[in-house]
């Protein structure tokens, strides 16, 4: 048995525009090519490959064989993939980055990061994104040791030595806890009554927030690096705390949580900054995606509120 050839990269676009346009004139005239040559070009392929492409008896229009619309799959990718590489060198030598590294805090709002990321997706379709999503001082550790190139981290980036930061918003923060819990059941809490039940506290293992607590009340408390499991631990009733108001707004509106007045912990604003290392400046789409972070601030806040 032999085995087919390698086809060139221009026979298979001659193929994929003629399977487009329907007609090989028509492929002519998108490509400014004479019929002849098109005819030619997809003759050379079929003999190359050992299969007869186009069925062209009976009918003016060229018909895809089996054998044809199996390797049509196959040509497109091949075609695609080299207008992508072709794409990716262009960017790289007009600087673009081939990959981005970014990490943002938990506590930024999912719609907000996913309209920020399909707009990257669209405006840099070349360049590779990569996301972490950590709680507190593991934003800010990614960037200081260069697996990040650029973070969107809480408050705790503030002040930091090599760091360069920038405002980007704020989130409000509630206390909340499921509606059997007792702090809930109460008319009214009392100065001092949450120190008396489990809180649920988030956390990270980062040096840079390691052993410190946060505005804890409770002596009682358990911690949890994942926001989504504090989230589900909250709904079971377990224990109370502070959360993101987006995320938790459905469950207020439902009534399977509800918000706390708490005397000492009345949630606040939890804000955020686009950070990166100063020896390090954010390349062309890096840059973008700050921008979209921070072009839009969000009223200024001044404190940092209970985690």
């Amino acid at each position: 048995m032999s085995n087919p050839g390698t086809p060139t990269l221009d026979q298979l676009r001659l193929f994929l525009a003629v399977v487009d346009t329907g007609s090989f004139a028509a492929a002519g005239r998108r490509l400014h090519r004479a019929v002849s040559v098109v005819s030619y070009g997809i003759a050379n392929l079929e003999m190359q490959l050992g299969v007869l492409l186009f069925d062209r008896e009976g009918t003016r229009k060229p018909v895809l064989t089996d054998a044809g619309r199996a390797v049509l799959a196959e040509a497109r990718a091949v075609a695609q993939g080299v207008d992508g590489l072709r794409a990716k060198v262009k960017g790289l030598l007009d600087g673009l980055e081939a990959e981005v590294n970014l990490a943002v805090d938990v506590m930024l709002p999912a719609p907000r990061l996913g309209a920020v990321l399909r707009a990257f997706a669209e405006h840099y379709p070349t360049v590779t994104l990569r996301l972490h999503v950590e709680a507190l001082g593991a934003v800010t550790a990614l960037v200081q040791d260069g697996r990040a190139i650029v973070g969107i981290s809480g408050p705790l980036a503030t002040g930091v030595e090599g760091l360069e930061t920038v405002t980007a918003g704020a989130v409000q923060l509630v206390p909340v806890a499921a509606p059997g819990h007792p702090l809930a059941r109460m008319g009214g809490i009392a100065p001092g009554a949450a120190r008396d039940h489990l809180q649920l506290v988030l956390t990270d293992r980062s040096p840079l927030t390691e052993g410190q607590d946060f505005s804890v009340l409770s002596p009682r408390s358990w911690r949890l690096a994942d926001l989504g499991a504090k989230h589900a631990l909250l709904r079971e009733g377990i224990g109370w705390g502070n959360m993101p108001l987006p995320l938790v707004e459905a469950d207020l509106a439902a009534g399977t949580l509800v918000r706390l007045a708490v005397p000492e912990a009345p949630g606040g604003r939890y804000r955020f900054s686009g950070i990166w290392r100063r020896d390090r400046p954010p390349g062309p789409a890096a840059a973008w995606l700050l921008d979209q972070f921070t072009g839009d601030e969000g009223e200024p806040v001044s404190d940092t509120a209970d985690i």
